[in-house]
């Protein structure tokens, strides 16, 4: 990778206006070949960034003793040894800066697609995938690199992930692998995390969709409240060159105004025929959801395979992100009637179809409105039964918002685990219960996943649709700062499905 001396970083961050102190002990000529602030990661000739409210100094001391040459941080660190240093005024603003100039901006040599919002930026950015690799394929080209929260592929590597947007060293070291893969497209999702906290500092989006917005992601660790989350959303929009705004977003005002601070925008909208990409004629047609979309050059319908009716509003962002690349519109159509994400909406039934499973990732207010509304009105005949957690230490205002539209539509809901963290599993599922209560619908807390989807396939009246919701294809839980590895909710289905069949 990039090869730069230890003095290039310095002028660097002196200017860009962020360098307070710099001792370099005479080693300015020395060259750094690793970029990391994972101490675990350094090896000889390595700059190791001192980040985070957990760092503690042992973890600088490891890094030096593996053969760091130079560490940024917010302070002075006494050592055993004279150890180059760059000391910052805030080190997660520099991190994007050094992450950026060590890895080239590989970015600028691709198009990078990123997508923001409260609910649907995953789906987005499968969808956006199966579209580009169409094209691409046509053209014998590489396909897309991703990154999501479900995934990560860049070339190099395809892993599962577990955090929306990555941090700016490993976000630029997948450009890197990307375009050194010789790949040319890029969908990513791009959390309000990692616009608060500076991740994709010193990115320009090619296209930028932003696709709804919804309080979410409120806690101390997080969001104070729902300004500093909006707020921190409509960052997206000045680093964007050609902007995609749902206009049936709420606060859509707000949103479009921020929205100016892009290149150009345009909309979609699947209730204002007033939009740019109209949306109409919505209807399920089998397994198929079939819709039709107006805009200036054409007017035409489009087919999804995918679940969920609600995936339109998705589709028609993708559809006019890629009329914005130039994309010809034959790849939208197939990418779009092929398109999947694994773990969202994901469709399993029994053999006497008495029992219909859909595993989602559904986690917050708006996706699980999306979801209980759209199952309710896809499955009329259908009870509906939901299994589902929230997480521990975060997003606080979810117990409430899950526990309220659950218990509003389901004729039962089942408790369990969805990465406690460092707080007690059956806490997280008590603080649920009083809102499923309040709803006035049974409810019964089992802390295994498997355990909970089993005893809902077991006690399921005739036409019951489940909602397994959380957790889609994951297969790891985070207990206290480890993840532990265990089957994902859609292996659990089709195990529990299967006992049901043989009438175990």
């Amino acid at each position: 990778m990039k090869s730069d001396t230890l003095k290039t970083y310095a002028e660097l961050l002196k200017e860009k206006g962020m360098l307070l102190e710099a001792e370099l002990f005479g080693q300015e000529d020395k060259k750094a070949r690793i970029l990391t602030y994972d101490s675990r990661e350094v090896k000889e000739d390595t700059i190791f960034i001192c980040k985070g409210a957990a760092f503690k100094e042992e973890y600088l001391q490891s890094a030096v003793e593996k053969g760091a040459v130079l560490y940024v941080s917010e302070k002075k660190y006494s050592l055993t040894k004279d150890v180059p240093y760059l000391i910052v005024k805030d080190v997660r603003k520099a991190m994007p800066v050094l992450a950026d100039f060590f890895y080239h901006s590989a970015w600028e040599d691709m198009t990078v697609i990123g997508i923001g919002g409260t609910k649907g930026k995953s789906t987005s950015a499968y969808y956006m995938k199966a579209v580009v690799d169409d094209y691409m394929e046509h053209l014998g080209k590489k396909e897309s690199a991703v990154i999501s929260s479900i995934d990560i592929y860049d070339g190099v590597s395809r892993v599962e992930s577990h955090i929306t947007t990555p941090e700016a060293v490993e976000l630029q070291r997948h450009f890197r692998n990307a375009a050194d893969s010789g790949i040319e497209f890029v969908e990513m999702e791009v959390s309000s995390q990692a616009l608060k906290y500076n991740r994709v500092d010193n990115l320009i989006f090619d296209v930028g969709i932003f696709l709804n917005i919804s309080e979410d992601h409120i806690s101390p660790i997080e969001h104070p409240d729902f300004a500093d989350y909006f707020a921190s959303k409509m960052k997206m929009f000045a680093q964007t060159k050609h902007a995609v705004v749902n206009l049936d977003a709420d606060f859509s005002d707000r949103i479009l105004e921020e929205a100016k601070a892009a290149g150009d925008m345009v909309t979609f909208s699947t209730k204002c025929e007033e939009a740019d990409y109209y949306g109409y004629n919505i209807r399920k047609d089998g397994h198929e959801t079939k819709f039709s979309v107006k805009a200036k050059d054409f007017d035409e319908e489009f087919i999804l395979t995918m679940p969920g009716l609600f995936n339109v509003e998705n589709a028609l962002a993708v559809i006019a992100a890629a009329e914005i690349l130039g994309i010809p519109r034959q790849f939208a159509h197939s990418g779009l009637q092929r398109a999947r994400s694994s773990g969202r909406m994901e469709l399993y039934a029994s053999k006497d179809k008495k029992i219909i499973a859909i595993v989602d990732y559904a986690h917050n207010k708006l996706s699980f409105e999306k979801l209980f509304s759209s199952t309710k009105e896809e499955y009329p005949d259908y009870g509906i039964v939901s299994i589902f957690g929230c997480p521990g230490k975060k997003a606080y205002i979810r117990r409430r918002d899950l526990g309220t539209i659950a218990g509003k539509y389901a004729e039962k809901v089942y408790l369990a685990a969805e990465d406690p963290g460092y707080e007690p599993a059956e806490d997280i599922s008590k603080d649920i219960a009083q809102y499923v209560e309040a709803q006035h619908c049974p409810y019964a807390i089992i802390e295994d996943r498997g355990e909970a989807i089993r005893t809902a396939i077991r006690e399921a009246k005739d036409k019951t649709v489940l909602l397994v919701t959380g957790k889609g294809n994951e297969t790891r839980q985070k207990y206290g700062c480890e993840y532990i590895d265990c089957p994902s909710d859609v292996e659990y289905v089709k195990k529990y499905l299967e006992e049901y069949d043989s009438g175990k």
